[in-house]
């Protein structure tokens, strides 16, 4: 028992830092959007653990890269808006684990999940940077859409090809 919690924890403990990495230097494209948010590969090792470990060691997992995201360095207006924006969408990630036989769906679902973490705090706390005749929800929905949505598409794709070429985790 206390073998498998230090496994757990280790395996969580390097997919978060794994993850912070790909963050920093797995850009996909060489785009920092004004206000945060870039297509990486950051997501890959939470969605990875969220199938390979469960959906708990993912929420774990992508907690555990919220809170490192912020020690990193992050866009920081206000607790609330902090919460909405590191820690959450990415333990969000972690419940496509419970879609253990449909890997791109549990994706698909858990991205929409961050996406509207990412979109509340963005209608709520950025509703200063819409251009001026957008609505701020349009704003907030369509700059969020813009790097999550890619990240999310990637990992539908690379997630299944990890998984089949390691052997199971328990």
């Amino acid at each position: 028992m206390i073998q498998s919690r230090t496994r757990d924890m280790t395996f969580c403990g390097m997919a978060a830092a794994l993850a912070v990495v790909l963050g920093m230097v797995g850009k996909v494209l060489p785009l920092q959007l004004p206000q945060g948010g870039s297509i990486t590969l950051e997501t890959l090792p939470i969605l990875f653990m969220a199938y390979w470990g469960g959906w708990r060691l993912g929420v774990l997992t992508g907690f555990l890269d919220g809170v490192l995201q912020l020690v990193f360095g992050a866009f920081i207006f206000h607790p609330i808006q902090v919460v909405l924006d590191y820690p959450l969408p990415f333990a969000l990630l972690g419940f496509a684990g419970l879609f253990s036989g449909q890997i791109r769906l549990g994706i698909l679902v858990a991205s929409v999940f961050r996406w509207c973490s990412h979109f509340v705090s963005g209608f709520v706390f950025f509703a200063e940077y819409a251009p001026e005749g957008t609505p701020v929800w349009m704003y907030a929905a369509l700059y969020n859409a813009s790097f999550v949505f890619p990240e999310d598409l990637i990992c539908m794709v690379l997630v299944p090809l990890l998984l089949r070429r390691l052997p199971p985790y328990k």
